[in-house]
């Protein structure tokens, strides 16, 4: 037998009869060290557990070559909670690695459907899997179940649906009509088949995931967002309560605060006018021949925050939140037909790599985001909640960014609280709280960026327009982010809260 490399082979192997003698020469010159039975690895530093997840499907071909990766894996594509990976072999027993245990049982060996996988193994058909996770089956020894419970596969087949539409749930269902023979589970084939009528509307079933039962109910809606609402709600009902009440203001000091409101809103939307030419367009109606349309989004902002009795109105119902959504968004779009003003858009939309809840789940997702935000009990806790509501779901074509602020003050202005004034320093803070949450559901920076701003604005002394402006100028209100940025320019607190 010739010396066993070391140079060239995988970092962890599993041993078979014809290298067990050199290896374990290896292990005793201290060359490679053992991390299971027959496993094997040259790496003497890492972690066990790391290095077999970094080599995982290596390995498990190594131990059950030509394999098929089955069962619950085989939808979830990587291990279970418990480290389980479920498998069919003609051979072997249950193998213990440290962080897994491989799961093999007897049945149909791999199909031409199946498709050739890494390490020598076999993946289930797409088809294949969710048949084979329709046959119940329960925890054992500690383990979780080797098939996916009713409501995980209810769960995927919405997902499915909402990714590739009804075709990919017509493909799914034909192609397990098909093999359903070859693996004798025809009953499997009819339960998956009326599963997915259920969800396309066409059988009755006892249906047990919330989204499906939605979806049936024709209120389909996102999860994902849906879960980052109650991370939200969960973030707001944690942190400290904010009560910031409203100062009484004469009619000309809360025009300014509305004017400036309006302004920045949409300043953050890219509709941008000097103060000067935006007090011209609102107090004075002037509309710039070249703009009209720009002119007419800021007055449309105005005219709404600035009506103090319509920013009382807060939504009491879901079809209260729709009527006001609409009409304040087409309040604000009302010059810009083609934006579709008051009507929840038809296609979808999205503003960098973040893609916002499709057309067919948008009325489902917000109704859902309602209930949950009818529960918190703080003007600010709704304002906030609110806002990022509306943002996430984005159910206009344009202007959801002014509606969502919109409704965000309306909440604040019932409650007798201060508004929240976004500055144009403040911009990218604001934006990338937003982010965070949408994207990485961490909803702390979002709260804290609100928080701040509505402390500012509480800060400012909203007066005559002039002096406001001075102060708001004093405090780099207006600057750029990215100058603000290279300057070393910062948002301060003024007034009586500052430091």
């Amino acid at each position: 037998m010739t010396e066993f490399s070391l140079g060239d082979g995988p970092e962890a192997f599993v041993s078979t009869t014809a290298t067990s003698v050199a290896v374990s020469r290896a292990v005793k010159a201290g060359k490679l060290r053992k991390l299971a039975s027959r496993l094997y690895t040259r790496n003497l530093t890492d972690a066990p557990e790391v290095i077999v997840r970094r080599n995982l499907w290596q390995i498990v071909g190594g131990y059950f070559p030509g394999g098929l990766v089955a069962d619950r894996t085989a939808l979830e594509n990587a291990p279970a909670e418990d480290g389980s990976i479920c498998l069919v072999t003609d051979r072997g027993g249950d193998v213990m690695l440290p962080g897994l245990i491989l799961r093999p049982r007897r049945g149909i060996p791999p199909l031409e459907s199946d498709r050739p996988f890494v390490g020598g193994l076999h993946l289930s058909s797409i088809a294949r899997a969710y048949l084979e996770n329709m046959r119940s089956s329960r925890a054992r020894r500690g383990l979780c179940a080797r098939t996916l419970a009713r409501r995980e596969i209810e769960e995927r087949l919405d997902t499915l649906l909402r990714r590739g539409g009804e075709e990919a749930l017509n493909r799914l269902r034909d192609d397990s009509k098909i093999i359903a023979p070859a693996l004798e589970l025809a009953e499997g084939s009819r339960e998956l088949d009326t599963l997915i009528g259920a969800l396309l509307g066409t059988r009755e079933a006892n249906l047990s995931a919330p989204a499906a039962r939605a979806r049936r109910a024709g209120r389909p809606y996102d999860p994902a967002r849906i879960e980052h609402f109650h991370s939200l709600h969960r973030a707001l009902r944690d942190y400290p309560p904010v009560n910031r009440p409203a100062e009484a203001r004469l009619p000309p000091a809360q025009a300014t605060l509305t004017f400036f409101e309006a302004y920045f809103s949409n300043f953050i939307e890219g509709t941008e006018f000097g103060v000067a030419e935006a007090a011209d367009i609102v107090f004075r109606g002037v509309i710039p021949r070249e703009r009209p349309q720009d002119a007419h989004d800021v007055l449309g902002t105005w005219r709404i925050v600035g009506d103090h009795s319509g920013m009382r109105l807060t939504p009491g119902s879901y079809g209260d939140l729709v009527r006001l959504l609409q009409a304040r968004h087409a309040g604000i779009m009302e010059q810009r037909p083609e934006k579709g003003p008051g009507r929840f858009k038809t296609s979808g939309n999205r503003a960098g790599s973040t893609t916002f809840v499709a057309p067919d789940l948008l009325e489902g997702t917000l109704e859902q985001g309602f209930d949950i935000l009818r529960s918190l009990e703080m003007p600010f806790q709704r304002a906030v909640f609110m806002m990022f509501l509306i943002s996430e779901v984005h159910p206009f074509i344009d202007g959801n960014g002014r509606t969502a602020r919109i409704m965000m003050n309306a909440e604040l202005v019932a409650g007798g609280e201060e508004r929240v004034v976004i500055p144009t320093v403040y911009r990218a803070n604001y934006l990338s709280a937003l982010k965070a949450l949408s994207r990485t559901g961490a909803p702390e920076p979002l709260i804290r960026t609100l928080d701040f701003a509505q402390k500012w604005t509480a800060a400012i002394g909203w007066g005559e327009f002039e002096q406001s402006r001075r102060e708001l100028e004093a405090c780099n209100a207006f600057l750029d982010p990215l100058e603000a940025e290279e300057r070393g320019l910062r948002l301060p607190l003024v007034g009586k809260l500052a430091p």
